[in-house]
C-alpha cells in the first residue's frame, strides 16, 4: 500500500481529497438536456439552466458523490476551489468586500454588488470585456490588496508561516515573479522588508 500525501490548497483551509489519488472520478455527462428555452442550456440532472457550455461543464461537477477538495474546519466537500474558498469564509470570518457608504462587508464581490444596488441604488456599469480590478485577498485576517506585490509583503511581514506563501517561496514560484522581465518592480525585496510602506 502506497502511501497517501495531503496537499494544502486555499491557503491551508482546504485539501485535495486524498482518497482520489487511488480513484478517478467518473464522467459526468455534459451534454445538455433538449432545449426548453431557445439559447439555454439545460442541466441534464437537476434542470439549472446555463447561457455557456462551459458554465454548465463547471455546474455538472457538483453533481459528482465524491469531492476533489475538503474544508479542514468541517470536512464539506466541493469540486471547485473558489466554492471552497467561499465557504471557508463562513469559519473564518474573512469579509473583504466592504461598501463604502455603510458598515457592512461580504465574503463575496457579487453580495457586494447586490448590496451596493438593493441598498444604495448603486449600479456598476462594465463595458464589453470591461473587468473589474482583480483583489488579493489574505484568508488569515481580510486585508486587501490591488496588487499582488502588496498582498505578499503582507504575509511576508503578518503570516510568515502562511501555507501559500511558503509554496510559492518553497517552489521557487515567487523568485521567478520577481526576476520576469514584465515584473515593474523587481529591485524590492520582500524577504527582507520590515517597513510597512509599500512601492508607489
Amino acid at each position: 500500500m502506497g502511501v497517501t500525501t495531503v496537499e494544502w490548497i486555499n491557503g491551508g483551509y482546504g485539501v485535495k481529497n486524498p482518497m482520489l489519488q487511488s480513484y478517478r472520478m467518473p464522467d459526468i455527462d455534459t451534454t445538455p438536456a433538449p432545449a426548453s428555452e431557445p439559447g439555454l442550456l439545460t442541466c441534464r440532472i437537476c434542470g439549472k439552466k446555463f447561457a455557456l457550455q462551459r458554465l454548465l461543464n463547471r455546474h455538472a461537477k457538483c453533481h459528482s458523490e465524491i469531492k476533489r477538495y475538503l474544508c479542514t474546519f468541517c470536512g464539506k466537500g466541493f469540486n471547485d476551489t473558489f466554492d471552497l474558498k467561499r465557504h471557508t469564509r463562513t469559519h473564518t470570518g474573512v469579509r473583504p468586500y466592504k461598501c463604502d457608504q455603510c458598515e457592512k462587508s461580504f465574503t463575496q464581490r457579487c453580495s457586494l454588488e447586490s448590496h451596493l444596488r438593493k441598498v444604495h441604488g448603486t449600479q456598476h456599469n462594465y463595458g464589453y470585456k470591461e473587468r473589474r480590478s482583480k483583489v488579493f485577498v489574505c484568508e488569515d485576517c481580510g486585508f486587501t490588496a490591488p496588487v499582488f506585490d502588496q498582498y505578499i509583503q503582507h504575509l511576508q511581514l503578518n503570516h510568515p508561516f502562511n501555507p501559500q506563501l511558503i509554496k510559492l517561496t518553497s517552489t521557487g514560484a515567487l523568485s521567478k515573479y520577481h526576476r520576469s522581465s514584465n515584473h515593474r518592480s523587481a529591485s524590492i525585496s520582500f524577504a527582507t522588508s520590515t517597513s510597512g510602506t509599500f512601492p508607489r
